[in-house]
């Protein structure tokens, strides 16, 4: 019995292979494969080596990948403050499976965590214990604040409570609700990854050129007040 090889030809040199050539068609698995036993072999030589290489290869800096790493574990600390911590256990769970993200490691200590969930409403008494927290966890290390109540104390607008969690630590992601479903706080996961990847959304104020929009009182539109009264 006698055995012939055949190199695999290259597209565009005018020899089309016996099989089809479409993209993820098992002809062209089997082109791949070829060409990887040509490479292993030492068949490959000059222009299908250059090609080979230039196409399975891949450049990134340091800083990217390892903010790609960061994003895609994100360990947060076992903590929960009030009914929105019913929520956050629920991202866990096969329904929600926050494992795609690579956040469901939650750690019992926070030195074994780098995120913190604020999963309900802020006393005042509770702030340093939570600052304590916050300041025992790793680095880098990233702050959601889930609920309407961590976010801006919510219908608990009286001297008790602090009115925002951004007032005494560096929030960097706010989830909107009372309470919010599993589903908006990973939403607010993948908005915390893209931000540690170093690729923020833009907010909608600056999506819909808004600025101005706010609640308080804007430096231009108190000008524009004053100039009108005067």
């Amino acid at each position: 019995m006698e055995i012939r090889r055949h190199k695999v030809p290259r597209e565009g040199s005018g020899s089309e292979p016996p099989w089809p050539s479409q993209p993820g068609s098992a002809g062209e698995l089997r082109a791949r494969q070829l060409r990887a036993r040509d490479l292993l072999r030492g068949d490959l030589e000059s222009a299908d080596l250059e090609q080979y290489v230039e196409e399975r290869l891949l450049t990134t800096t340091l800083e990217k990948a390892l903010n790609w790493a960061r994003s895609n574990a994100l360990w947060p600390a076992t903590f929960g403050l009030a009914c929105c911590a019913i929520e956050m256990m629920s991202m866990v769970t096969s329904r929600y499976d926050s494992a795609r993200f690579g956040a469901e490691v939650f750690r019992a200590s926070p030195r074994q965590a780098d995120m913190l969930i604020l999963s309900g409403r802020v006393s005042i008494k509770m702030a340093p214990i939570i600052r304590r927290i916050y300041d025992q966890m790793l680095e880098p290390k990233w702050v959601i604040a889930m609920g309407a109540c961590a976010s801006s104390a919510g219908v608990f607008n009286n001297y008790a409570l602090v009115q925002g969690a951004d007032k005494f630590l560096p929030v960097d992601v706010h989830v909107p609700g009372c309470p919010p479903r599993p589903e908006a706080l990973l939403h607010g996961v993948l908005r915390l990854q893209r931000k540690v990847q170093g690729d923020p959304e833009l907010g909608w104020r600056t999506r819909y050129h808004a600025e101005g929009t706010e609640e308080w009182p804007h430096p231009n539109a108190t000008r524009a007040l004053d100039s009108a009264e005067a």
